[in-house]
């Protein structure tokens, strides 16, 4: 019989964050020396660093928490217990990574009752954690993170990885006269959860490469959805902004999808 009091959010997220720095020290072990690379079914990239920091991952919440639910972009799900369910990334940019650009991030949630309460962001190649849990606020290596008060779009800075897989849309953005760049993937949207970016645009998503931040970006003062505006870590895109934008951006997205 288990008679362990229920985990607080704060202590959930406290774990978070301490099994993120692990497992990012050990990816980093992996990076800039040459690792191996092969190709999934679906022909996207994985290293021997996305195995084992998975693996790392899985061991220590199964340790910490036996029973709970583990999805992993790797390893697929794991787990029974009913209501909670870790969603991990160990390796979100993994293209950056082979080429030993340091823009990937870990990437760490955890659903209570279908919920997205708890979030981290491990930026380990810039030595750059962002965390952040419902009603516990987020956090930018330890500090107070906030979004950018910026409320015209033209003075706005928008990302995201590959312009050419949303071509119309981007140009839409740039017109708008935000500035644009290629800072995508995990990276891209850690930019909006910290106030150094306003716009973060991914066309193509996974439950595990959107988990940590929506309660982030909501914690920071900023939205999360996918672009027809739901609010959901399991929308097939996504969009991030400090929230002061959020309708402006999902009406020129639905403008542009519509012709």
């Amino acid at each position: 019989m288990n008679d362990r009091a229920p985990a607080s959010t704060r202590e959930l997220l406290d774990f978070a964050t301490e099994i993120a720095w692990e497992a990012g020290r050990l990816i980093m072990s992996h990076f800039q020396v040459g690792v191996g690379v092969s190709t999934k079914p679906d022909r996207t990239p994985v290293t021997e660093a996305d195995i084992a920091g998975e693996r790392l991952l899985r061991k220590r919440i199964e340790a910490k928490f036996p029973g709970h639910r583990i999805l992993g972009e790797e390893d697929g799900e794991s787990g029974s217990d009913p209501a909670h369910r870790w969603i991990l990334d160990p390796i979100d940019g993994t293209t950056s990574f082979i080429h030993g650009v340091p823009l990937f991030g870990m990437l760490i949630g955890l659903e209570i009752n279908d919920e997205a309460v708890v979030g981290v962001c491990n930026i380990a190649g810039l030595g750059e954690m962002v965390t952040g849990a419902v009603g516990e606020g987020a956090f930018w290596n330890g500090r107070p993170a906030q979004v950018s008060k910026v409320t015209a779009i033209e003075n706005a800075l928008a990302t995201t990885t590959d312009p050419a897989t949303i071509g119309p849309i981007w140009d839409a953005v740039g017109a708008k006269g935000a500035v644009r760049r290629t800072w995508g993937d995990a990276f891209g949207h850690a930019l909006v959860c910290t106030g150094r970016s306003e716009i973060g645009l991914d066309p193509e998503m996974k439950a595990w490469d959107s988990s940590p931040f929506l309660p982030i970006l909501e914690e920071a003062g900023g939205r999360f959805t996918d672009w027809d505006g739901n609010r959901t870590i399991h929308g097939p895109n996504a969009l991030s902004t400090n929230g002061a934008l959020h309708d402006e951006v999902l009406e020129l997205l639905a403008e542009v999808r519509g012709t």
